[in-house]
């Protein structure tokens, strides 16, 4: 370690590491790395994968917004999602009522009955991500129930840790919980993250245990990145990185031909994200604080989703 006042290196003095290549183009090369590398598996839904286990990428959020451009992100899925999480909603309908229809087949009655869930009401996924975020321990009854006030409230924790106590190396919010992993609809995929503050700027980790290369991961570093933004903003900070740590990262068997399609693409500059108010606290953002600016993706490229 460094004596007090000595000369840090300039890499480290600035943000600890100098960053990748551009964001997207890291995405690409898993892409491409799976293709080539990845072990035939055989997974839960019986699609059938190919997958390699350990994957990594840092997105900077400085001036940037990770919204990936060789298709088109469903945008207002990862907001209104995001939005639903930190209310803490388990209700699947209360989202597709949105015009976000990403949980419905999970809350389907066909797919409740398959899990042993006959008694639940449809759309009712269990104790997921925004039960755990925001009521971790508490017991589960249903959708419905009011948990105000039971629980741990993790992401307000994170928040307070980082006004009060910003070098904090214990700045997680955890939403693998053992316990309740039999009563949900879809154990989580994207399991804990760490916030780090540095310079006046917040930065982010994922450890995602199970990422659905085609559908689901372009969407999930949009959405830690977003909660990345608004927990900056309510703190006072400047948007760092964003580090995504995958475990079992898959292509579905059914996606190699989109993605060798979405591979011939050139990536275009990231948009940015404006917050359009001050917000005190995270309850308090709409979807109407946000837009994106500068977004111009290449089309859309459809990807079944496995269930």
């Amino acid at each position: 370690m460094p004596a007090a006042g000595a000369e840090l290196p300039h890499g480290a003095q600035e943000r600890g590491a100098e960053p990748p290549p551009h964001g997207e183009r890291q995405y690409l090369g898993q892409i491409e790395h799976i293709l080539r590398c990845g072990f035939r598996k055989e997974d839960r839904t019986g699609t059938g994968t190919l997958s390699v286990f350990g994957m990594q990428a840092r997105y900077s959020l400085r001036d940037e917004f990770p919204l990936l451009t060789t298709k088109r992100v469903f945008w207002k899925g990862v907001l209104e999602e995001l939005l639903w999480f930190i209310k803490g909603s388990t209700n699947a309908k209360e989202l597709s009522s949105k015009g976000v229809k990403i949980w419905d087949a999970n809350g389907s009655r066909d797919f409740l009955d398959s899990l042993g869930f006959s008694a639940r009401q449809e759309g009712d996924l269990g104790p997921v991500y925004g039960f755990q975020w925001r009521h971790f321990g508490a017991d589960y009854k249903d959708m419905n129930s009011d948990y105000s006030g039971q629980g741990v409230d993790q992401l307000q924790k994170v928040i307070d840790t980082i006004k009060t106590n910003p070098d904090d190396r214990r700045i997680i919010m955890c939403a693998w919980n053992p316990k309740d992993l039999p009563l949900m609809a879809l154990p989580p995929c994207h399991a804990l993250c760490q916030f780090y503050v540095v310079n006046g700027e917040l930065s982010c980790q994922l450890y995602q245990r199970s990422g659905d290369m085609g559908l689901g991961v372009p969407f999930n570093i949009a959405s830690y990145a977003l909660l990345t933004y608004m927990i900056a903003h309510i703190t006072g900070l400047q948007p760092g990185d964003f580090v995504h740590t995958l475990g079992d990262a898959h292509i579905y068997l059914n996606h190699i031909e989109p993605l060798k399609t979405q591979l011939q693409r050139e990536p275009r500059p990231f948009p940015k994200l404006k917050i359009l108010r001050k917000v005190e606290t995270i309850d308090d953002f709409r979807v109407e604080d946000f837009h994106i600016e500068g977004y111009n993706p290449h089309p859309t490229i459809k990807m079944e989703m496995a269930v």
